[in-house]
């Protein structure tokens, strides 16, 4: 399996920078990731619904010219739906199954994910109703993914 995971923003934090190299290192046994950033639109502090829109949009276009076409689409949203930890496992090895070979993760910037990526997702995934930095829940999936890949292959994980 192919799995990109698109984000908005470049990764500055050491302490992300090495979780997420240890996970995408433990991940290269079971799959071949990819991490693609994209730039994060400059803007105020201070920004008005119009220029939120207008940043989310650029942001919008940036991630929507990484995704393959023949990419399923996994787009993290706060309205998403939630799953367990063997759901996502269970999804997964059944985009295998039916040769859904290329999965797009998808984490937006500050301001979350424009309408149109959102629309080209083909679903969206919630990991809590609460809000975290874009950054961190980089780390935070692909731990999520590389416990879906030891729960696949029925391999020991913490529960």
């Amino acid at each position: 399996m192919n799995i990109s995971i698109v984000t908005v923003g470049k990764l500055k934090e050491k302490y992300l920078k090495a979780g997420i190299a240890e996970y995408a290192k433990r991940l290269g046994a079971y799959a071949k990731i990819a991490e693609v950033e994209v730039a994060d639109e400059k803007a105020p502090e201070q920004l008005s619904e119009a220029d939120m829109e207008i940043v989310k949009k650029k942001e919008g276009e940036r991630i929507l010219a990484k995704i393959p076409q023949d990419a399923y689409v996994i787009a993290l949203a706060i309205d998403g739906k939630m799953k367990t930890s063997e759901q996502l496992a269970k999804d997964m090895e059944s985009l295998m199954t039916y040769g859904r070979s290329k999965v797009v993760f998808v984490i937006g910037g500050s301001l979350g994910l424009h309408d149109e990526v959102l629309k080209r997702a083909d679903e969206k995934l919630s990991f809590s109703k609460m809000t975290f930095p874009h950054q961190l829940m980089k780390l935070i999936l692909l731990e999520q993914v590389y416990r879906a890949f030891r729960i696949m292959k029925g391999e020991p994980y913490h529960k």
